[in-house]
């Protein structure tokens, strides 16, 4: 009998959304995307605001350490769209995350108002020979997980 394929394009997408985490994490330790192989794995949108949150740590002398915590899952799937997307929430987890000014080491405190674990919401869409991509990233700061 054969696998679940829904089962199965679920742990892609979710496999694709951990993969670019892992190299956007690379890319914010040192505010610069070379090395880390973001367009691997994330493009359109969600590669266009990872890009410009690089660009505004550097401007800033900011890197991140640490990790950031996750627990996504697949809320949605659609293997029957012209291109079949799946929807990821997240809760986003920042209590080993740290950003710190580049040139001291500084810690930066998050702000007062910050939550420390919030919803994160991405897209993920299957592309020509089966590869997901993420093509939409949005944080939720304003709900809290």
């Amino acid at each position: 009998m054969p696998a679940d394929p829904q089962a199965a394009e679920r742990a892609r997408a979710l496999a694709a959304y951990r993969a670019m985490w892992v190299e956007q994490m690379k890319a914010y330790g040192k505010a610069s995307e070379q090395g880390a192989e973001l367009t691997r794995y994330a493009s359109l949108d969600a590669l266009a605001t990872f890009r410009l949150d690089l660009a505004h740590m550097r401007r800033s002398g900011v890197v991140a350490t640490g990790s950031l915590g996750h627990t996504p899952k697949v809320t949605a799937l659609d293997l029957h769209a012209s291109t079949p997307t799946a929807t990821v929430t997240d809760c986003l987890d920042l209590a080993h995350w740290q950003e710190k000014h580049l040139k001291t080491g500084q810690a930066i405190a998050l702000p007062s108002d910050q939550p420390r674990r919030y919803q994160a919401t991405a897209r993920v869409e299957r592309w020509d020979g089966g590869r997901w991509m993420v093509t939409q990233y949005t944080p939720h700061g304003d709900r809290t997980c």
